[in-house]
């Protein structure tokens, strides 16, 4: 297993092939079109996880990452979809799916908690031990610590196991094409919340 950085762009050759790739994104804030993009993870559940980093001022390019990330039959796996998505298609300009949506699938199988983390999930669904201390570090930084490195590759590390177990828990539940259904619509609401819909229901009554 090792931990593969990039700048501006994936090499090519790397992640071809049809499987099931894990994907996340850091960003330097929470508001997309404000905290610009500034890394995304991709891994394919071979071992082996690839950062692609892009600098301040980048014209985000990047045709061989886009290639795969928009490659509309492998599906995109995400811990909270909905953000990631967003960051994808402002900065990337395409949509990253087909999706699942690990948090989605939880919050529908796990339903004696309400811990849907990714840390949660890893703990009680794997039984390993993931550290979130890098979490709100400088993602902007012109130089990316050994530590977020490792803790950038470590949110997509668990993803197709984690995939293989709920999947299972949504077809014992008989959830699984309701979560399909959720999964689909994910990439208007990211799209929506582009738009300026983030905080509002447009399904409610008021």
């Amino acid at each position: 297993m090792a931990v593969h950085f990039h700048e501006e762009d994936l090499p090519d050759g790397v992640l071809t092939g049809d499987s099931a790739l894990a994907v996340d994104t850091e960003t330097m804030g929470l508001v997309t079109a404000r905290d610009r993009l500034c890394v995304v993870q991709i891994a394919d559940g071979s071992g082996d996880e690839h950062l692609v980093r892009f600098a301040n001022g980048s014209d985000y390019a990047a045709p061989n990452l886009k290639a795969i990330l928009g490659d509309q039959n492998r599906v995109k796996l995400y811990h909270f979809a909905r953000f990631d998505l967003a960051a994808i298609e402002h900065y990337l300009g395409i949509e990253a799916g087909p999706v699942f949506c690990t948090k989605i699938a939880s919050k529908m199988t796990r339903t004696y908690t309400d811990r849907h983390g990714l840390k949660n999930l890893v703990s009680e669904l794997l039984n390993e031990d993931m550290s979130k201390q890098q979490q709100s570090s400088d993602w902007g930084a012109d130089v990316l610590s050994d530590a977020q490195r490792e803790y950038a590759a470590s949110d997509v590390r668990f993803l197709h196991r984690m995939h293989t177990i709920l999947v299972e828990r949504l077809e014992r539940e008989g959830r699984l094409e309701m979560a399909q259904a959720c999964f689909d619509f994910l990439p208007t609401r990211a799209r929506l919340d582009l738009a300026g819909w983030a905080d509002k229901d447009i399904f409610s009554h008021e």
